[in-house]
């Protein structure tokens, strides 16, 4: 009889993942999927946002090596994938344990967590400070900015690529773009990105072109193989 073993169980630091082979990443992501459900289920919290970047969580720790590189999670409801791979699996595994940690990115849990933050559209901003801050310390690694669409729309979130457009240092910003918010998306904002979708990015009037921004387009979101060749380009 064949023996199924638990690719989770083998993940205790963001190094354990980058020792896995595809198939295992996808059944990581399997794993991390009805481990969230499961605990979600019975302690309440937030299922959409979780879910929809478990892959883009995975495919960031296999080619970024947090905490020297620096990842930003905006509004932190979409933290709970990085929270596992950072060495807080327990807190999601063990039923005594679910209340362990907090729903959102904490400092005082992990050195992987930059901010506490409940608030929307401020990842882009923090992570401008942060870049802006590495580089006048004279300090090396990545800074990446997690948003999605609807925080997008964020007052805040325009004020960071507003500045983001003239930083003349390393920054990445990831738009997890699903179509998906509390209410039903509205504005000049979703309009735009709907258009990009339809067109797999490639629009005559490209917003964050416009603004001096280097844009690349992944149509498949959740395909780990293809987000990690995007990351290390």
């Amino acid at each position: 009889m064949a023996t199924v073993t638990s690719v989770l169980n083998t993940i205790n630091t963001t190094q354990d993942v980058k020792k896995l082979n595809p198939q295992e990443l996808n059944l990581l992501a399997e794993e991390i999927r009805k481990t969230l459900i499961k605990r979600v289920d019975v302690t309440g919290g937030h299922f959409g946002s979780n879910l929809g970047i478990i892959e883009a969580t995975i495919a960031l720790h296999y080619v970024f090596n947090s905490p020297m590189d620096k990842i930003v999670f905006d509004v932190s409801h979409q933290c709970y994938a990085h929270k596992i791979l950072t060495g807080r699996k327990a807190g999601f595994t063990d039923s005594d344990s679910y209340s362990k940690y907090t729903g959102y990115t904490a400092p005082e849990e992990s050195e992987h967590d930059l901010f506490k933050v409940g608030h929307t559209s401020t990842s882009i901003s923090l992570a401008m400070g942060l870049a802006k801050g590495r580089d006048m310390l004279g300090e090396k690694g990545n800074v990446i900015a997690l948003i999605g669409d609807g925080s997008l729309t964020g007052g805040e979130a325009l004020e960071g690529l507003n500045n983001a457009a003239v930083f003349d240092g390393n920054l990445i910003i990831v738009l997890n773009d699903n179509d998906m918010s509390i209410a039903e998306n509205q504005g000049g904002i979703c309009h735009m990105l709907t258009q990009m979708r339809r067109q797999k990015g490639k629009v005559k009037n490209n917003f964050f072109e416009a603004l001096g921004l280097e844009y690349v387009y992944l149509d498949e979101g959740n395909d780990i193989q293809k987000l990690i060749a995007l990351f290390n380009k």
